[in-house]
């Protein structure tokens, strides 16, 4: 059978056995692709020790025969990212991305735009060029954007009223329906977020705007704070189910 050449990111790593690695890889062409690393555990010289979370890696992948599973031929290092592993914050943040991630793709389903994405995202959280806490939203609102799910924040649901013209500085949002309610026509329930315009209008342009342009912008504190909670219920809530990474973050981002 011929052999599977392709570029990925490692965004799973579990044990199998005594000797044995089950890894996952967004790649760039095949999508995302499981296999077996046989021996990865037992021997450092198997892999050279580069089969670690969030390394970019070329791989050679032996398809499997019928329901057995791809293994692991060989995989060579092309960028690991190093500086991300050594920011606790920072590997919570890459951590919760690729379960998004693992969550949300299927096996061998090509999406471009979200390793793209994901790249875009380990590269200026590894360089440090943009702030972590926005490059977190950055992630989730363009996420949401390439997946189907991008909110609804220019108008009302309701009575269509543009967010400009509502009053007040706070809005309603429905996570059933994925859309802002104003202030006017909103009834007693208690499924709804809060959101201010403010931070309505930041994110809009987090995820609509050019990258270098997103870079000179100014965040608010309050605008971060703000929508980082709200993403960090909502997004889960699109994908069906709560990343285990996101306790882990949430007691990261809790310490002082």
């Amino acid at each position: 059978m011929e052999l599977l050449t392709a570029q990925g990111i490692l965004i799973r790593r579990l044990d199998y056995g005594d000797s044995d690695l089950i890894l996952t890889f967004l790649t760039k062409t095949h999508g995302k692709i499981s296999v077996i690393a046989k021996y990865a555990k037992k021997s450092v010289k198997r892999f050279g020790g580069i089969l670690e979370l969030f390394y970019m890696l070329e791989l050679v992948i032996r398809p499997g025969k019928g329901s057995k599973p791809a293994i692991l031929q060989t995989a060579s290092l092309v960028r690991p990212f190093e500086k991300i592993r050594s920011h606790v914050l920072h590997t919570a943040y890459a951590s919760y991305w690729a379960e998004l991630i693992n969550l949300f793709l299927e096996d061998r389903a090509s999406q471009d735009d979200i390793y793209f994405l994901f790249v875009y995202s380990l590269e200026h959280l590894n360089q440090k060029t943009l702030p972590a806490d926005v490059l977190h939203i950055l992630f989730q609102m363009r996420f949401l954007l390439i997946s189907g799910f991008q909110p609804n924040f220019l108008s009302c649901n309701c009575c269509k009223k543009k967010l400009d013209y509502i009053s007040g500085h706070t809005c309603y949002f429905d996570p059933k329906i994925g859309a802002i309610i104003c202030p006017s026509c909103i009834q007693k329930r208690s499924n709804f977020l809060f959101l201010s315009k403010g931070t309505i209008k930041h994110l809009v342009w987090i995820s609509t705007l050019d990258f270098n342009i997103i870079q000179r912008l100014k965040y608010s504190a309050e605008a971060i704070s703000e929508g980082q909670a709200f993403l960090e219920k909502f997004v889960p809530f699109c994908i069906g189910k709560a990343p285990k990474s996101l306790l882990f973050l949430k007691k990261i981002q809790r310490k002082p």
